[in-house]
């Protein structure tokens, strides 16, 4: 029997992250265009494999088209030269209780790093057009100077302007593929 493979439906799907500011506020993103694709062994999600997701650098939206800019830019994601994130699953590891851990190798600015995200899995249904469709939450945290996303300052009180660590999280619908 062939894989069942799978794609993203990005109109109800979402990509965000947050990063402490100030170390007082948290700042939310998004990527405004992204990919994400898998295979199952069937129509049930079993044992998904080639799990890939890309997100376009460019796409990056903070509603602040100034830090957007700075974001883009060499202090950062250099998304002139590195333009895309990809996420590459390479082991889908079920925990007790429908807890699910996935592995991966995270590519950020040429750096690659293994990676675990949580996922919960919404279930599986069939949509009013005949479509059948699987939900997930993801989420997980980074540290992005491991990827090489080094840039800060100090303010005057001595504080960091931006942490370290950045929180993951992710609404995905994929769709069967007939």
């Amino acid at each position: 029997m062939a894989n069942v493979k799978w794609a993203v439906d990005p109109t109800h799907s979402e990509v965000q992250f947050k990063v402490k500011h100030l170390m007082i506020t948290t700042v939310t993103g998004y990527f405004e265009k992204f990919n994400a694709e898998a295979e199952t062994e069937d129509e049930q999600f079993s044992n998904p494999q080639n799990i890939v997701f890309t997100a376009d650098v460019n796409s990056i939206s903070t509603n602040n088209e100034q830090r957007d800019t700075h974001l883009k830019s060499a202090d950062f994601f250099e998304a002139e030269k590195y333009d895309e994130i990809r996420f590459v699953g390479n082991k889908y590891e079920t925990a007790g209780g429908g807890d699910v851990k996935l592995h991966g190798d995270l590519t950020i600015k040429g750096t690659t790093k293994p990676v675990t995200v949580n996922v919960e899995f919404g279930g599986i249904v069939v949509d009013p057009y005949g479509q059948t469709k699987a939900g997930f939450t993801v989420s997980g945290k980074i540290s992005r100077k491991e990827f090489g996303l080094t840039w800060n300052a100090v303010t005057e009180a001595g504080s960091v302007v931006v942490s370290d660590e950045i929180k993951l999280q992710a609404e995905i619908q994929l769709v069967k593929q007939s």
